[in-house]
């Protein structure tokens, strides 16, 4: 017996009527949905307009292609997929995705038990949007997304060993710039507490 979940009834109601090309639908949709995928954007492309653009793109993607999305999995998650997409092609197209092709072994992980939990999520979050464009690709498909090497590679027609050399030097400028971070909040509090 296969235990299924039952999309709900509002949800599978909008998924069709934005297969009737339904403007009011498509409306609700985008309003639903924009600002977690302008986020979702946003990570990939640093320009406020051109991730309002790409995430334009994608929803236009979305509303061409709704057909294809066959109900199994999450729709949220089916329009994410459709939106990185959106967000590597723009990479791709603009020429601002540097990846660096010499291949070092990135077998090594950095050590991150110096790194304290006080830092918020939305610094981490700036941090990250920080990083250099291939870095920062790299570091949101696996660490983010959930990707595997392969799959970046494939997606991004690049050597395996390149995402793994990317994903390990992302994580090591991230380290860099949380200890830097955490130097400078000691100091203020050090200069608080001899007041």
């Amino acid at each position: 017996m296969k235990l299924r979940i039952r999309k709900s009834t509002k949800e599978t109601d909008l998924i069709n009527a934005c297969r009737r090309q339904s403007a009011r639908a498509q409306q609700v949709l985008y309003e639903k949905y924009a600002p977690v995928m302008l986020a979702l954007c946003r990570r990939y492309v640093r320009g406020d307009q051109e991730a309002e653009d790409v995430m334009i793109h994608g929803f236009m993607t979305v509303f061409a292609k709704i057909d294809h999305y066959e109900g199994r999995g999450s729709f949220e998650g089916w329009m994410k997929r459709i939106m990185i997409n959106e967000a590597l092609g723009w990479l791709r197209r603009n020429k601002s995705m540097y990846i660096e092709t010499d291949i070092e072994k990135a077998d090594r992980e950095p050590d991150y038990q110096s790194v304290s939990d006080s830092l918020e999520v939305q610094d981490l979050m700036k941090m990250i949007a920080g990083l250099p464009v291939g870095y920062r690709t790299v570091f949101n498909l696996y660490a983010i997304e959930g990707y595997s090497h392969k799959e970046i590679a494939a997606m991004l027609g690049i050597n395996e060993n390149t995402s793994k050399s990317q994903l390990s030097r992302a994580r090591a400028w991230l380290k860099k710039k949380i200890l830097e971070s955490e130097r400078v909040m000691t100091q203020q509090n050090k200069r608080k507490d001899e007041k």
